[in-house]
């Protein structure tokens, strides 16, 4: 436990930030600047905040502290659900979540955060709207389909949700193309580092760079995997509970379904996602599980390109446990 620093947590919903801080106990603040500044009045100098990530709403505050040269944590949500659990945690309030936020800084000492480079943020508010109009394509064509199905005669019904859907296709292309052009302008060797593996394609690779931020925020793949909610999460105790394993689903639905698609064409043209697909299939277990240990697997292969800075090579693969 590092009792030397005077640690901060601070639990973060839309409206409001709850406060905990050890010598000064609980207080509530507004989540806009002028509660970020009267929390500072209140905490003082010398403070490490520690915060968990919360979609959007932590960023504001995240960011006022940083430039206002604050020591600051953002921890996965993940990680502080876990720590929870293990000390059999019972109470669920906004006031109790910033205590145990606080107590996992003291065990853990987390490292400090920087914000992300302008053109990561920038990707990252694209990509909010993008899946907006993702969703809306989806409910058009679901519309499309029931009024098709059902024999719709009224002409007026087919041109408007068709009209529609060619200004939504033509507005996602714009945006993926201008993700496209922020990475290839500010990440264009990972990029290219990372396209280089056999299945992984534009888009997959432009989402990889920008939900890391470049693989910059993580020591393992194992924790890209964990933030992307690939990992699996198994129900098995003693002999009466034996639950299928999943995925946690805890992370950005958009890049999973992007890495399961990339798995179909991985399983066939990439060695070492091929020969993982056959082990796993020849087992009796499902393919929709083997093509999710072959997304892993990518996840893998395109941690370990980012930190070495080499291409895929399928003899480096094979020489190489952390590729395979």
């Amino acid at each position: 436990m590092n009792k030397t620093k005077n640690y901060c947590g601070i639990d973060v919903s839309k409206d409001t930030l709850d406060v905990m801080i050890a010598h000064l106990g609980h207080k509530v603040f507004a989540n806009d600047l002028k509660g970020f500044k009267a929390l500072i009045k209140w905490a003082g100098k010398d403070i490490h905040f520690v915060m968990e990530t919360t979609g959007m709403y932590h960023e504001k505050v995240a960011h006022f502290l940083f430039n206002q040269g604050y020591a600051v944590s953002v921890v996965n949500a993940l990680i502080i659900k876990r720590f929870s659990q293990m000390l059999l945690r019972s109470t669920k309030t906004d006031k109790a979540d910033a205590l145990m936020i606080l107590k996992y800084a003291q065990v853990n000492d987390p490292d400090t955060w920087e914000p992300p480079a302008a053109y990561i943020e920038a990707c990252k508010d694209l990509s909010g709207v993008l899946s907006l109009l993702l969703k809306q394509r989806t409910q058009l064509k679901n519309k499309l389909h029931a009024i098709t199905s059902r024999g719709c005669e009224e002409k007026m019904a087919y041109k408007v949700i068709n009209q529609n859907m060619k200004h939504l296709d033509k507005q996602i292309e714009q945006i993926e193309r201008k993700m496209e052009d922020y990475i290839k302008e500010n990440e264009g060797e990972l990029y290219q580092q990372i396209k280089s593996i056999p299945g992984i394609g534009t888009k997959t690779a432009v989402f990889l760079i920008v939900i890391t931020n470049g693989f910059r925020n993580f020591e393992s793949s194992k924790q890209v995997s964990s933030y992307l909610g690939m990992s699996p999460s198994i129900r098995s105790s003693g002999s009466s509970i034996r639950g299928q394993s999943r995925i946690t689903k805890a992370g950005n639905p958009q890049m999973r379904n992007l890495l399961f698609l990339s798995s179909f064409t991985a399983h066939k043209y990439n060695p070492a996602c091929k020969e993982m697909f056959e082990r796993i299939t020849e087992k009796g277990k499902s393919k929709k599980l083997a093509l999710i240990a072959v997304g892993n697997k990518l996840i893998k292969q395109a941690f370990a390109l980012a930190k070495s800075g080499e291409y895929f090579n399928p003899e480096y693969v094979s020489l190489h446990p952390s590729m395979r």
